[in-house]
């Protein structure tokens, strides 16, 4: 059934698609049918899937990855179809409305995803009371008997950080800051984002001594923070385009700093992948998603697993639309995986499909 509303929806203009499908999922919830997809989509024997590290209870480990909903607009729904957790964002201090349109562009034959859509989102503060009503919703729900709610688990919320297409380099950590404290309160984590390829400079921020003041500069906040409110895990977003000396200063600062964990990876500006691109759009600007990014972003977590023996915690992104492809991050070192071009190919069961094995029962690191 889904490759045919998939197709249907491929005729349409890929932004405007994205934005038809949640609102229709939006629409279905608000009409009552929520339970309907939660029965339809959420896996039933949840007990062996749950999954706990910094001290969040994951009800499973496949997420959805930050860029899908920038705006935290649709975590009611994005929980009624099974997913772990959802990273909101990139969000910014100010608001963005991102690049030029076109900025989204398919490769359906490669399963494949170029976007250039340059951080547009709706602005901290935006977001942040939208997360905030949220919160106090799923706060007063809890109080509510409901037989398809799992009491003793809930929809982790991640919060993608970057800066403002405007702001220089050298102040791009006043940007972080803004962002942090607004949405403190209302995540469960923190992703710090320096690695896409759409925001001009942003990757020059992996630089060490970059990252290093950034990310220390987020620690002290946490620090200050934590007594009041928890602290929160600080991760760190990388490109899979890093050389191998860059990838050794990023994984000497992690654990220097204790950094609490990785993300690998963005999206990739190269073109070069070890598959043969066949889409007509294959040669668009930006940051290229989906199954030609898969290997090279097992790669690295495998790189960086063994490096470090397996000290710093992976979230693996890259080229996952199946339960095969999720079982390759985790043998790899990945302790958590996201979806996100996968999501748009595979439609909104691939969570129930990826969710197969209990998470006892995958071996972290061997393959």
């Amino acid at each position: 059934m889904y490759k045919l509303i998939r197709n249907i929806l491929f005729l349409t203009p890929p932004e405007w698609a994205h934005y038809f499908s949640m609102n229709c999922l939006k629409f279905l919830c608000n009409i009552g049918l929520r339970r309907l997809l939660i029965l339809c989509f959420k896996q039933k024997d949840t007990e062996n899937l749950k999954f706990k590290i910094w001290n969040l209870n994951f009800s499973n480990r496949i997420g959805l990855g930050a860029g899908f909903d920038k705006n935290a607009k649709y975590l009611r729904e994005l929980e009624a179809l099974g997913f772990g957790f959802v990273e909101i964002g990139t969000v910014t201090p100010l608001p963005q409305t991102g690049n030029p349109k076109p900025r989204l562009f398919r490769l359906p034959k490669d399963k494949a995803l170029i976007n250039r859509m340059g951080f547009n989102n709706d602005g901290v503060k935006v977001i942040a009371k939208r997360l905030k009503e949220w919160k106090e919703k799923k706060s007063n729900s809890r109080l509510t008997p409901d037989k398809y709610r799992d009491h003793d688990s809930r929809l982790i919320i991640g919060g993608n950080i970057g800066k403002n297409k405007a702001t220089p380099n050298e102040d791009a950590w006043k940007d972080y800051e803004i962002c942090f404290k607004e949405l403190y309160p209302y995540v469960d984590y923190f992703v710090v984002n320096v690695s896409s390829p759409n925001t001009p400079g942003l990757r020059e921020l992996q630089e060490k001594e970059s990252l290093r003041k950034i990310l220390t500069h987020l620690q002290l906040i946490n620090y200050s923070l934590h007594q009041a409110q928890g602290e929160k895990p600080v991760l760190l977003k990388i490109a899979p385009d890093l050389t191998y000396e860059q990838l050794d200063n990023i994984i000497e600062l992690a654990i220097e700093i204790k950094l609490d964990g990785i993300v690998a990876t963005n999206t990739t500006i190269s073109r070069e992948t070890g598959a043969n691109l066949t889409g007509r759009k294959r040669q668009e600007s930006g940051g290229l998603s989906g199954k030609p990014l898969q290997k090279k972003s097992t790669g690295i977590v495998e790189y960086i697993h063994n490096k470090t023996n397996g000290q710093i915690p992976i979230i693996a992104s890259g080229g996952v639309f199946s339960f095969e492809d999720a079982k390759e991050k985790f043998a790899a070192g990945a302790l958590l995986v996201q979806v996100w071009t996968g999501f748009i190919y595979e439609g909104p069961g691939i969570v129930k499909k990826i969710n197969k094995l209990p998470v006892q029962k995958i071996k972290i690191g061997q393959s």
